[in-house]
């Protein structure tokens, strides 16, 4: 590990809060592509699965405590939400995990770093590194502090699953016309970046960036879908 990588990375456990073994977390952070092109090594997808287990119980207890008037099918609902890879990927973009994965030349030329599923997959190998160096309750702790945020807002949450789908039925029940999406692309082909503006009644409801127009849609339809369900543009 370089110095500077080890910096980055105490800067990612100071943010994180959680005492991880440096190991642990340099693993977790190992994308299967950096592996292959190193010889071979150790990669993150045990750690992932895991973090996908850690993740799933403490959403799930913490759902059961905080609705108890809620029924099974919408308890299911919301942990489907706030555990689903984009509503996961969003989070990690949150506390910049991207910046910190390591990723072979080719999945780091193409955007790797901030794509959905690699993001997902990354927090959940973190959260399962917090579980084997500080024990249940502190990686619970750190899930909850990270993804309990979403449990806030069950329109969010369910919206995070398919945000162009949620979008275009929430501006229907608003009364208001179909979202279209604009697009703009900069950079060069190997590493483009793209924007949408989600538009609705030809007027800007919100944008979004990624490293390809379809994770941009989303990224503009899942900010717009919380901009309509704010109460005051009800």
């Amino acid at each position: 590990m370089t110095d500077q990588h080890g910096t980055a990375q105490r800067r990612l456990l100071e943010q994180l809060g959680v005492d991880i073994d440096p190991e642990l977390l340099s693993l977790a952070l190992t994308h299967r592509s950096w592996a292959y092109e190193h010889g071979g090594v150790p990669h993150n997808e045990r750690l992932e699965f895991l973090g996908d287990s850690i993740l799933g119980q403490a959403i799930t207890i913490e759902l059961y405590r905080r609705f108890p008037e809620l029924p099974e099918g919408e308890l299911a609902k919301r942990r489907a939400g706030v555990v689903s890879m984009n509503a996961l990927a969003e989070v990690a973009r949150g506390i910049g995990l991207g910046e910190h994965i390591l990723l072979g030349k080719g999945e780091a030329a193409s955007g790797g770093a901030d794509k959905p599923s690699i993001l997902s997959d990354t927090l959940e190998a973190v959260f399962g590194a917090a579980f084997l160096s500080a024990g249940h309750t502190a990686s619970a702790a750190l899930v909850l502090r990270l993804v309990g945020p979403l449990l806030d807002d069950p329109l969010r949450a369910g919206a995070a699953l398919d945000p162009k789908t949620a979008l275009q039925e929430l501006a229907a029940a608003q009364g208001r016309g179909a979202p279209a999406y604009a697009i703009e692309a900069e950079g060069p082909d190997h590493a483009r970046t793209f924007t949408a503006t989600v538009l609705i009644d030809d007027a800007a409801v919100a944008t979004g960036t990624g490293t390809s127009k379809k994770v941009a849609e989303m990224a503009a339809a899942l900010e717009a879908h919380r901009l309509l369900s704010a109460p005051a543009v009800r």
